[in-house]
């Protein structure tokens, strides 16, 4: 009797275990784990190398299953030869940039498309411009910037400088002024060929008095460089900016260039308001400002150049997965609070949004769009260049401040290097 009841109770118990392991997978549910995500971001910008890096962290904070690694290039680095040589063997990243205008049409087939993202309608639609063809966005626009003359007012001051210079004649009595008190006038950085070949250039373009013209007329062969007075102003204006610049322009690389102008060694600088973090940095409450680039002494165009120089832009190649996060960590640079704040007061960026105030971006950034509201811009005209003529055009350069070449000489190289592009 007691093994019956025994073996019935083992029965039982049996079961009621069976019975159980039957039943779990019915009322056991799988905890939703996300995906664990790791993005290759390639950023073209060595002067927030840190504060994006930093950024970057408070995403990875918010999102603990993404992991983003961040490549930052620039500088005095050749910035496309790497990223070339990665989409060609389909390793690329899955963020980097693009300017825009032809070169987004190149590398379209490397492009996601954008058209459908949050941020599209609260963009400036001139900065969209670029990155917008087939009806189609391809890119986000990482920010506005401008460029001109940026000076130390506390040096202006001390060498007796009561006002800006307007015209060359200024720059060159206000430069005699500093070098008088013992101040070197300007930081020459001419190392980098993109310094020359594009910022510099530009200048003389930007001042034609119908740019597209005189491009169009360049292609056409009926407009001609050599004997432009633009550009003859401009290499004067070169000329000045050797006489009273540092010591070995042609060993002077963008980092040492800021540097010479931070240290308060030289008082005026060709750069844009994208050093402001780089300054920030090393030299807290510089007393600073931006003014346009003379290139003779005609008034009619003080101006700063203005433009969305590149653009934030997913790679067309990687996984469905990392498309979907890329584009999560793009919306949330300018839609969050803590990534709007990160945009203007770290990485001191003028905002290419509607919707996003520019506080704390710094007086290199509240300037520049002064003049942008007040429709004193230029534009930059390198991405109409033929490909590689911007390169040539800064090597050029480079010979003549060598002593190589006469400014004749040389005008007759740009001329040549635009009609061999062709």
């Amino acid at each position: 009797m007691k093994k019956e009841i025994l073996n019935i109770c083992l029965i039982g118990t049996l079961s009621l275990s069976l019975s159980a392991c039957q039943n779990k997978p019915e009322t056991e549910e799988k905890p939703d784990v996300e995906q664990e995500i790791t993005l290759n971001v390639r950023n073209p910008k060595v002067e927030i190398a840190s504060q994006f890096e930093q950024m970057v962290q408070a995403y990875e904070k918010e999102h603990p299953n993404v992991s983003i690694e961040v490549h930052t290039v620039g500088g005095a680095m050749d910035d496309f030869s790497d990223l070339k040589a990665q989409m060609a063997a389909g390793n690329g990243p899955d963020i980097f940039t693009n300017p825009g205008y032809e070169s987004a049409r190149i590398w379209e087939h490397y492009l996601e498309d954008l058209s459908d993202q949050p941020w599209v309608d609260q963009a400036y639609e001139d900065a969209l411009t670029p990155i917008r063809f087939n009806d189609q966005i391809f890119g986000m626009p990482m920010n506005l910037e401008g460029y001109g003359f940026i000076y130390n007012k506390d040096l202006f001051d001390q060498a007796g400088i009561d006002s800006l210079p307007s015209t060359l004649t200024e720059l060159e009595a206000a430069a005699e002024k500093l070098q008088q008190a013992g101040i070197t006038p300007f930081a020459t950085g001419y190392y980098e060929e993109w310094k020359l070949g594009d910022h510099l250039m530009n200048i003389a373009f930007a001042q034609q008095k119908d740019t597209k013209a005189f491009i169009k007329g360049l292609n056409e062969g009926k407009t001609s460089i050599t004997n432009n007075p633009k550009f003859k102003d401009l290499l004067h204006l070169l000329d000045v900016t050797l006489e009273y610049g540092s010591d070995d322009p042609l060993s002077t690389d963008y980092s040492m260039e800021v540097n010479t102008f931070v240290s308060g060694e030289a008082a005026i600088i060709l750069q844009g308001n994208w050093i402001q973090p780089m300054i920030d940095q090393r030299s807290p409450n510089m007393n600073i400002g931006i003014m346009p680039i003379p290139i003779n002494d005609t008034t009619e165009n003080e101006s700063l150049v203005v433009n969305t120089p590149s653009y934030w832009v997913v790679n067309k190649q990687t996984t469905e997965e990392k498309k979907k996060e890329a584009k999560k960590f793009l919306n949330w640079m300018v839609s969050s609070e803590q990534g709007q704040r990160y945009m203007t007061k770290h990485l001191k960026f003028i905002p290419a949004f509607k919707h996003i105030t520019p506080d704390h971006s710094g007086p290199l950034a509240e300037q520049t769009l002064d003049y942008y509201k007040e429709g004193q811009t230029m534009s930059s005209n390198w991405f109409n260049f033929p490909v590689g003529v911007r390169e040539e055009f800064g090597s050029a350069t480079q010979k003549y401040i060598k002593n190589q070449v006469t400014r004749d000489q040389l005008l007759q190289e740009y001329q040549k290097s635009w009609e061999e592009a062709q």
